[in-house]
């Protein structure tokens, strides 16, 4: 689990000023992956009182521009963040309530993770996004 102080470190090793608004941000989107902005900004404002929302906004810009944060936005959704950064993890959205859930990884023949052709691109990430129901909203969907 991180801390305020591992925050604090991860901000410094991206060459950015330690601010509460950072740390506020990241310990909420370290909380609860995944989140939109909206939540995003009620957690910080729960932990630091007033705060704007284009303070969130811009803080949320700098810590996705520096790597500490990851912004993923599946079709017909806001952005969401999480700050599981470094790795090419995927997700899996259900398309009743909109949760998101990480997939460690994509396996067999389809979808498939290599272009058959780069066009010349120097490719260095695959992004994968499975869509289907989460088993709370199939639950809902049996009847009873």
């Amino acid at each position: 689990m991180s801390t305020a102080a591992d925050f604090q470190g991860m901000l410094r090793g991206a060459a950015l000023r330690v601010t509460a608004p950072r740390v506020a941000v990241l310990t909420a989107v370290h909380e609860h992956p995944h989140s939109d902005t909206d939540s995003i900004l009620q957690r910080v404002r729960e932990t630091l009182g007033a705060v704007s929302h284009q303070a969130v906004y811009d803080v949320l810009r700098a810590l996705t521009d520096a790597g500490l944060l990851r912004r993923i936005q599946p079709m017909g959704s806001v952005a969401r963040y999480e700050t599981r950064v470094g790795d090419n993890h995927h997700h899996v959205v259900c398309r009743s309530c909109g949760v998101i859930a990480d997939v460690e990884c994509a396996v067999g023949d389809a979808p498939c993770l290599t272009a058959s052709d780069d066009n010349g691109f120097a490719l260095d990430e695959a992004e994968v996004i499975y869509w289907g129901l989460c088993p709370d909203c199939r639950a809902a969907q049996q009847p009873s």
